[in-house]
């Protein structure tokens, strides 16, 4: 009997030795970091892909020089092909090691490849186990690949500087995830971060500079048909109650100069209503904010003054909604404010009629703002305000 217990616990130690059959050594992978989509002129897909070096053995890339200024460097390589996956296969038969993608944490895709539509190459990120839906998506003014073949001088690739932008959060943040939520939403439009290369500093390389956001890509259907500027943007994360770190410049009537303010806490709430065939949107936002710099001679100490900055900050905040509109609303046209999300919430039933033609009647719908702004703190100045 005891023998038999023996012979059980030892089958099942047994069983739990499985070993590790399916080990990748990291000296046999090539370490995907940052990824890059363009189209050539036959029309093909350009894959770039920003592959680690571990131990800064200063390799090239392919674009000229090493693309990392720290011990860790990085080279790049790429592969042409119909579809993603063919220009991956295309690749792989140019390592000598397999690839591995989780580690690609900021995609950039060019302006002209998202004209044409980036649905079907989202479908293989989507659809392959290895990339991470947490990974940033941009796109680029221009190629792809010069952004990811940049070489900066504080982070140790390219594709580490993207990742800083978006999680700085000062413009828009959108992973892989967030895209395939906003095109799978009632509007089927899309907003995402546009990063294009800083000029370059005298008697540096020509790859010796960095990327930075400085527009937002607006897109329907997965196609991109048009772009924001950076105030737009803080805008539309007004909208959609996405606004995080800001910093807020007024004039208020009377006032000799200017008071600058920090954004602290900001919250947005949509209000649907539909009266008849009309539809109304309210605006609700209440913020808290920080007054950071005063160079006017107010003494904000003084209630009367006080208010008077208030009502002016949410002027300012109210205005900059009202030319967002102006361009998403009349020119553009497509609803990257989440409108349609919160009337289908609400009207349920009376809104599989709107979605049909949704993107005449969001031209059409009624906005007024009710906005709150409260100056927690005026802070201690030089002169006596």
């Amino acid at each position: 009997m005891k023998r038999s217990i023996a012979i059980c616990f030892i089958c099942m130690a047994i069983m739990l030795l499985t070993g590790c059959w399916d080990r990748r050594e990291t000296n046999d992978l090539a370490i995907i970091t940052g990824v890059a989509l363009d189209k050539t002129e036959e029309g093909l897909i350009e894959l770039t892909v920003e592959i680690h070096s571990p131990g800064g053995s200063g390799n090239r890339s392919e674009m000229g020089g090493d693309s990392g200024g720290g011990k860790n460097k990085t080279i790049l390589q790429t592969g042409k092909g119909v579809s993603l996956a063919d220009a991956m296969e295309d690749l792989d038969e140019k390592l000598s090691r397999q690839m591995l993608w989780s580690h690609a944490e900021a995609i950039v895709i060019s302006k002209a490849f998202a004209e044409t539509g980036i649905r079907d190459e989202l479908d293989f990120f989507v659809r392959h186990p290895e990339p991470r839906l947490r990974s940033y998506i941009f796109i680029s003014d221009g190629k792809a690949k010069e952004i990811i073949a940049l070489r900066p001088s504080l982070e140790r690739s390219s594709s580490e500087v993207l990742i800083k932008l978006a999680e700085s959060e000062v413009l828009m943040k959108v992973t892989l995830f967030d895209l395939m939520e906003m095109l799978k939403g009632e509007s089927g439009t899309s907003v995402l971060p546009m990063v294009a290369k800083s000029p370059r500093e005298q008697g540096k390389a020509v790859l010796e500079t960095v990327s930075y956001i400085n527009r937002s890509a607006v897109l329907k259907q997965g196609k991109m048909i048009g772009s924001i500027n950076d105030q737009l943007t803080r805008g539309v994360l007004w909208f959609r109650n996405e606004i995080k770190e800001s910093i807020v410049t007024v004039k208020p009537e009377e006032a000799d100069g200017y008071i600058s303010m920090d954004i602290l806490k900001g919250r947005t709430v949509l209000i649907p209503e539909m009266d008849g065939h009309r539809l109304k949107m309210t605006v609700k936002i209440e913020m808290i904010d920080d007054v950071i710099q005063n160079q006017t001679d107010w003494n904000l100490k003084e209630l009367e003054k006080l208010q008077m900055l208030e009502a002016a900050l949410a002027q300012k905040i109210e205005q900059r909604l009202t030319d967002t509109l102006e361009i998403v609303q009349k020119e553009l046209k497509a609803d990257i404010v989440g409108f349609a999300d919160e009337f289908r919430r609400k009207y349920p039933e009376k809104w599989k009629k709107e979605k049909a033609d949704w993107e005449e009647r969001f031209a059409t719908v009624e906005v007024t703002f009710d906005i709150e702004a409260e100056v927690l703190r005026t802070g201690r100045g030089s002169a006596p305000q």
